[in-house]
């Protein structure tokens, strides 16, 4: 691969637990992984010096450009079916998101994509049945917005880590001609979005309104801990093994995840594989190994190396200080260009 003479790229992946800061060799693929930093909490100032760091004698002043995913604790992820003949009435769109969801679609900027594979949906020249509205509140949007600037960041561009997330997994299925249902767990402090995917697209998007922060009164109580301050430390903290008392941690958030595969097993005869847990941070981990353990699915691990390969995206363990893995799989999807339909022979 040539990659000299190229502008560098510069990606920023931004949950509620921390961020991961990216240089890649190039914007686009082919390009190489060449540095990454991590910055726990996430902090929009701190951001911005690991950036500077990464851009190599750059100094403060000029707002720092770089591509931002970002994780609106309030996004709006929902497969709806659609009537294709009805997209060009004004006021269609608005009924489905009323009626189906019920939502404020004049406080949200949405985008509609297919299901299967991702791209825009046109309402002048549409023909797809299976959608995905994704976005969030504007004033959400906004706020981020306004925060990077504030913290000396231009954001060149602003995707949601999720929708960018799913084309990857979706991608990575193909690559790998998996036939599994793959169970797909953003966790978050308040909220856990839950996706079904297989090979030919999403099957399920809903949200679950329990993260994190619903474990921390059980970890109290378990623990004989004396208020819930305290509990939290020693949730986040790395000075304890929670997988013992993980089934007991996760028993509500375990009953609304088998609600929904449930409904998706009666719904098509299909039975769920393997589960990807994604924006946790390390010390968390246990939580997506007793969820696969208790649901009885294996816990999908990713085999970066010949499907970067196919993406012609490069990583380097000796350059980047760490080799790929889980916690990696949303840094990747934002900075790569990936094809979400099946992988011919001719592609891979």
């Amino acid at each position: 691969m040539i990659f000299s003479g190229k502008p560098k790229g510069f990606f920023v992946e931004i949950n509620e637990f921390s961020a991961l800061v990216a240089r890649t060799s190039s914007v686009e693929p082919p390009f190489k992984f060449e540095a990454i930093k991590e910055v726990p909490g996430a902090k929009l100032d701190v951001v911005c010096e690991a950036l500077l760091e990464l851009a190599e004698g750059k100094k403060r002043g000029r707002l720092f450009g770089a591509n931002f995913a970002i994780y609106p604790p309030r996004r709006f992820i929902r497969k709806a079916a659609i009537d294709p003949k009805k997209l060009k009435e004004v006021a269609y769109l608005n009924e489905v998101l009323v009626s189906q969801f019920r939502v404020e679609p004049d406080r949200m900027t949405l985008a509609m994509i297919g299901s299967a594979n991702g791209a825009p949906v046109d309402p002048a020249n549409a023909n797809a049945k299976d959608v995905l509205f994704c976005g969030s509140f504007t004033e959400d949007f906004k706020k981020v917005q306004e925060d990077l600037l504030a913290a000396g960041l231009f954001p060149d561009s602003i995707e949601l880590g999720s929708v960018a997330m799913l084309g990857g997994l979706l991608s990575y299925l193909a690559f790998t001609e998996s036939k599994t249902p793959t169970l797909f767990l953003e966790v978050g402090k308040e909220t856990t979005n839950c996706y079904i995917l297989n090979m030919n697209g999403v099957d399920l998007a809903r949200p679950i309104a329990l993260g994190v922060n619903s474990i921390i009164p059980l970890v109290q109580k378990e623990l004989g801990l004396k208020d819930e301050e305290s509990a939290a430390k020693m949730f986040f903290s790395n000075t304890f093994d929670f997988g013992g008392m993980g089934p007991t941690l996760i028993k509500k958030l375990l009953k609304e995840l088998q609600s929904s595969i449930g409904f998706y097993e009666v719904q098509t005869g299909q039975s769920i594989g393997q589960l990807v847990c994604a924006g946790l941070p390390d010390n968390l981990g246990w939580l997506g190994t007793t969820l696969g353990s208790t649901l009885g699915v294996n816990v999908l691990k990713p085999d970066y190396g010949a499907w970067l390969q196919a993406n012609k995206i490069e990583w380097s363990e000796s350059t980047v200080g760490v080799a790929p893995g889980p916690a990696h799989f949303g840094l990747i999807s934002i900075a790569g260009r990936f094809q979400t339909g099946p992988i011919t022979n001719e592609t891979k």
